[in-house]
């Protein structure tokens, strides 16, 4: 059952990705890589490469992401992602604050954006999974998939309410910008996924199929954030109560743990913790840095989780070739026959840089260790011109060539939030996440 929940959460119908490219990059040379950084200057290039695929690589008509770097499904050129274009957005906003791009040529870009959405299939305020870059249509993500997917709208309004605090100077550019950000967030109807009234959100409805994906979202794992949305919208008329967190998102029977592992504590999730992407996905703007609810330190279980993590691969109980201190970090990803969410109790051998390099706020030192690895040692075979590719398996002595936005945008984001934390103060920021974290018994140093 748990092994099944994994394969629903982590977007697993991508196993029978074809590994065509989509678009031909100019020549690169891995090889000519910089060497001997010091590490500031090793974040910044790495940070920098990786933003590329949200700005070179961007859909040249809605500047959407891209899902991947090869082809998924025979789609072609033209399928953007929803939640990967946020985590696009909060890559952006890093790139302007590093000067890497113009603060108005930035802002232009998100501009364009947002009018893209504005005029993009929508239902009930969320947008789909997947939709054509060029015409906002949607792209089925699987048969009965071809409507709303409220995580992946919260993963996109994750990164456009960072984009609404970041872009505040008084000018036409940035003040379009944020009225029509402050529009479309209120129409949102979160209290319609919960299906009636039930105590729940469900992750999908469509006008074809109506709820018959049939996935009530509880916890823990890394749709959060979309809690903590439903619980803040500005338009109390679509806001759901507390005890839809309280009820559903906290009732299951994996919710709770507060068992050790490696001689961590683990206060809520799988055993082991799960793939890495539940403690990163949600927290690219969530600052967990001191947020705690009745339930749990987050903080705590962030941290925890990913020294969980690290020590399995250090202990490697199956003998994969290269696991080891410089080398770890399980998650979904790539692999070498197809896709997986990877971890301790699903581990195929396949290490993807995402998982450590995402980690950074909670081991930084670890995280620091893995990228010189990643970039001095591999480099010629997993670097790449958007970084680093999306994973690698030395055993099978394999190396991905594709790189996905869900994987690649968490790098930058949280890189940054280590360094600076940017994104967690803009976020934080927002009046109507304080709003809904204190709706939520929430504690937090931003709650003061």
């Amino acid at each position: 059952m748990r092994r099944l929940l994994f394969v629903l959460l982590c977007f697993t119908c991508l196993q029978l990705t074809a590994q065509k490219t989509l678009v031909k990059p100019a020549a690169f040379d891995a090889k000519a890589r910089p060497k001997d950084l010091s590490d500031s200057a090793l974040l910044d290039i790495v940070q920098k490469q990786t933003f590329k695929y949200f700005w070179d690589f961007a859909h040249p008509v809605s500047g959407m992401a891209r899902e991947r770097s090869n082809e998924s499904f025979g789609y072609g050129n033209e399928i953007v992602t929803t939640g990967g274009t946020g985590f696009g957005i909060m890559s952006v906003i890093v790139a302007t604050e590093r000067k890497w791009i113009t603060r108005d040529t930035a802002a232009k870009f998100m501009l364009k954006m947002v009018n893209f959405l504005l005029k993009a299939n929508s239902y009930h305020g969320a947008f789909p999974h997947w939709m054509d870059g060029g015409t906002g249509k949607t792209i089925p993500f699987s048969r009965k998939d071809d409507g709303a997917d409220l995580v992946e709208t919260s993963y996109l309004f994750q990164g456009l309410l960072c984009a609404r605090q970041y872009f505040n100077s008084d000018n036409k550019i940035e003040r379009e910008l944020r009225n029509k950000i402050s529009w479309m967030w209120p129409d949102i109807e979160w209290n319609w996924f919960t299906k009636g009234g039930q105590e729940v959100l469900y992750w999908h409805w469509s006008p074809n199929n109506d709820w018959a994906m049939n996935f009530p979202v509880h916890g823990f794992n890394e749709c959060l954030i979309m809690y903590i949305l439903a619980a803040s919208s500005p338009n109390e008329k679509y806001q759901v109560p507390s005890a839809v967190y309280h009820r559903g998102w906290t009732e299951s029977n994996f919710f709770k743990n507060g068992k050790e592992f490696y001689g961590y504590k683990l206060p809520l999730g799988f055993d082991y913790g799960g793939p890495l992407f539940f403690s990163q996905y949600s927290f690219l703007a969530l600052d967990p840095r001191g947020l705690k609810d009745r339930y749990a330190d987050y903080w705590e279980q962030n941290k925890n989780h990913t020294l969980i993590n690290h020590a399995y691969c250090l202990d490697n109980p199956k003998k994969f070739k290269g696991y080891g201190e410089n080398c770890w970090g399980l998650t979904a990803c790539d692999t070498y026959n197809g896709y997986d969410a990877y971890s301790p109790t699903n581990d195929g051998g396949t290490i993807a840089p995402t998982a450590a390099l995402s980690a950074f706020p909670y081991a930084p030192e670890y995280s620091m260790k893995a990228l010189k690895h990643f970039y001095y040692d591999l480099g010629d075979k997993i670097w790449s011109e958007y970084g680093f590719v999306d994973a690698f398996n030395e055993t099978k002595n394999w190396y991905a060539g594709s790189h996905l936005a869900i994987d690649q945008g968490p790098i930058v984001a949280m890189i940054e939030n280590y360094r600076s934390g940017l994104l967690w103060k803009l976020f934080m920021s927002c009046p109507e996440i304080k709003n809904g974290l204190k709706k939520l018994s929430f504690e937090s140093p931003w709650l003061n």
